[in-house]
């Protein structure tokens, strides 16, 4: 594979470009290259780069809104709906985000539902920006259907990815983040991009067999994690941010991979909490230690530490990926 280097600013300004040139307002463009690109620098590029040739053709298609402004409305003293308007998460998140800590902040906690959304990428960053203004946060948010009932073969629950932030007393937060599939579908759409087998193990056909073939994979489902416990936490994620803020459950909801369909009409679910509502001025001080408990354990690694390396190393070093993706990216940003 011909690869090339490029630096997150080239990375983020040539997004921006393929959006501009793909039916999508400035905002939303801007909104959306900053999310792809802070999942490239985490080498999650199965939410990067990958995303926009996918992300563009629904956008120019109408699948996706893409002068979409997402709404918000406070319908209780703690809680945020915001209606993204069929348009892409990332604004929406953006739109939350603003609105979270200043009502955790006065009422200890806040949540916030985003329904007719749509692929909400890497949630650690979202969860990890709550984090930063020091707050306890926790996502959830459905997909469309990848993952079976425990038992059964069709598809009724998204791979649901879960996540899961706090601050830490003198140390980077804490960030933990997780889809309830073995894998993240994003490295199965990876693989069949690239024409690459994928480990068995990772995903069944449509006939519930075992399957190393990305197409067919995503014909079928994926396997979940931790078997019948996945499942039941797939159920769980599809209650909370579909059932209860009037999202499509995954099995209602349009691929996020192609160009066909309506919208995808998933949600999202933001949990922002003040820990000094609760634990006092010793909170983050008592995480750290149990933070401190687990890296100190010969063998063990905190969760998420290694993304503060990668970010770091990306912003010195860059990037480095297919050239051939990026020569399609510049081909749509060129019109």
């Amino acid at each position: 594979m011909n690869t090339v280097t490029l630096s997150l600013d080239e990375i983020r300004n040539l997004i921006k470009a393929a959006f501009l040139a793909s039916n999508t307002s400035e905002p939303n463009a801007i909104s959306v290259s900053d999310a792809l690109t802070a999942a490239e620098a985490l080498g999650q590029t199965g939410h990067g780069l990958r995303r926009v040739t996918s992300y563009c053709a629904q956008a120019r298609s109408g699948k996706v809104a893409g002068f979409a402004e997402p709404e918000a409305e406070q319908t209780a003293p703690s809680v945020i709906l915001v209606d993204a308007a069929n348009g892409f998460a990332y604004p929406a998140i953006d739109r939350a985000m603003d609105l979270l800590p200043p009502v955790a902040a006065g009422q200890g906690i806040a949540m916030a539902g985003i329904r007719r959304s749509h692929h909400c990428g890497v949630m650690g960053l979202v969860v990890e920006r709550l984090a930063d203004a020091g707050l306890v946060a926790l996502m959830v948010a459905n997909t469309p259907g990848a993952i079976a009932p425990w038992g059964g073969r069709t598809p009724l629950f998204g791979t649901n990815p879960i996540a899961f932030a706090a601050p830490l007393e003198g140390q980077d937060p804490l960030v933990i983040d997780l889809s309830l599939s073995r894998v993240a579908r994003g490295k199965i759409m990876a693989a069949n991009q690239k024409g690459e087998a994928i480990p068995e193990g990772w995903a069944l056909d449509a006939d519930g067999n075992a399957t190393t073939d990305p197409q067919a994979a995503l014909a079928g489902t994926m396997v979940p994690l931790g078997e019948a416990k996945g499942t039941a936490l797939a159920l769980m994620v599809e209650m909370l941010s579909a059932g209860l803020i009037g999202a499509n459950y995954a099995y209602e909801a349009s691929s996020f991979f192609d160009s066909e369909g309506p919208p995808p009409g998933v949600g999202q679910t933001i949990i922002a909490i003040s820990p000094e509502r609760l634990g006092g001025a010793n909170a983050l001080a008592r995480f750290a230690e149990m933070a401190d408990k687990v890296s100190s354990d010969p063998g063990a690694r905190l969760p998420g530490r290694r993304r503060h390396a990668l970010r770091q190393k990306a912003l010195e070093t860059g990037i480095e990926t297919d050239a051939s993706l990026i020569a399609e990216i510049r081909e749509i940003a060129a019109g």
